[in-house]
Formats: structure tokens, C-alpha cells, sequence
């Protein structure tokens, strides 16, 4: 019987599910913080800027890219009239819609704020405080939709 010369895998091997382990407790760490993460009050928070409804929707109808890049993530008061109300259970959104391009802005309201958003009507002009989450262009609806989270209504006059 002739030997096989075998060379020694155990170190490389070792080695190998040691980072591999290493990745997945910190990715599992990474994703953990990211869903946990609390966020303040927005109606404390200032805002980065103060907009009105129809020149905002008409920034990211002309230049979607920059407009996502410069609004993204920011806290965003947006004044204007009220399109449309969705309420649900636990939710109400508030639009604000360029009726000539379709494209619209809408705003989730925060739990804590949920009554004073049910008391919004359409027609009624209001501003409207939230983190902006960005815009898509929906080819589709060929209209561009931006969408806010953490909303609460800004007392200041619109």
C-alpha cells in the first residue's frame, strides 16, 4: 500500500471558520443596533430645511439623484395643502400631490402624534415636519413619490 501524501488543511480550515464566525457575530451585531435603534421626538428635533410642498416635489421631478442626495435622511418641514388622508388603525399618512405630474409627497405619523394627524382634513394647509426616507420615480404611475417617516405636525404658522 502506498502512502498519500495528504498536506495539513486543519490550520487553514481553522482559520477560515474563525473569520467566518467572527463576520456573522458582527453582522448579526451590525443589524441588531440598526432595528433597535430609537430615534427621539421629531417635533424637538430642528429642521435642516423648510420647504413648501410644490417647489420640494418639483426638485425631485427635475433632478432625482441630487435631490435624494441632498434631502435624505435630513429633518424636512414641509408646508402645503392637503391632497389626501389615509388613516388605519395604528397609522395615518398625510399627501401632499402635484396634480399636473401625479408625483406626491406622503407622511407617516409617529404613534404619539397619530391624534393630531386624524384631526388634519383635505384642503387644509398645514406643515408638516418628518425624516425624509427619499424619492423613487415609479415608471409605472410615471410619477415620482417621496416619502417621509417620524412626522408630526409643526406648530408654526404655513
Amino acid at each position: 500500500m502506498i502512502p498519500i501524501n495528504r498536506k495539513k488543511r486543519g490550520p487553514w480550515l481553522k482559520r477560515l471558520l474563525l473569520i467566518g464566525g467572527f463576520l456573522i457575530v458582527a453582522g448579526a451585531g451590525i443589524f441588531w443596533y440598526v432595528q433597535t435603534r430609537k430615534f427621539g421626538d421629531t417635533k424637538d428635533e430642528s429642521p435642516d430645511y423648510v420647504v413648501k410642498a410644490p417647489d420640494f416635489i418639483k426638485e425631485f421631478e427635475s433632478d432625482l439623484a441630487s435631490a435624494n442626495q441632498k434631502y435624505t435622511d435630513k429633518i424636512i418641514t414641509v408646508t402645503g395643502t392637503v391632497s389626501e388622508t389615509e388613516a388605519a388603525d395604528t397609522t395615518m399618512n398625510i399627501k401632499f400631490i402635484d396634480t399636473a405630474s401625479g408625483s406626491y409627497a406622503i407622511f407617516a405619523f409617529q404613534k404619539r402624534h397619530l391624534d393630531e394627524a386624524k384631526s388634519v382634513k383635505t384642503g387644509d394647509e398645514v406643515s408638516i415636519k418628518g425624516a425624509c426616507s427619499g424619492g423613487i420615480f415609479s415608471r409605472l404611475r410615471k410619477a415620482t413619490s417621496i416619502s417621509f417617516q417620524r412626522c408630526t405636525l409643526d406648530k408654526q404658522k404655513p
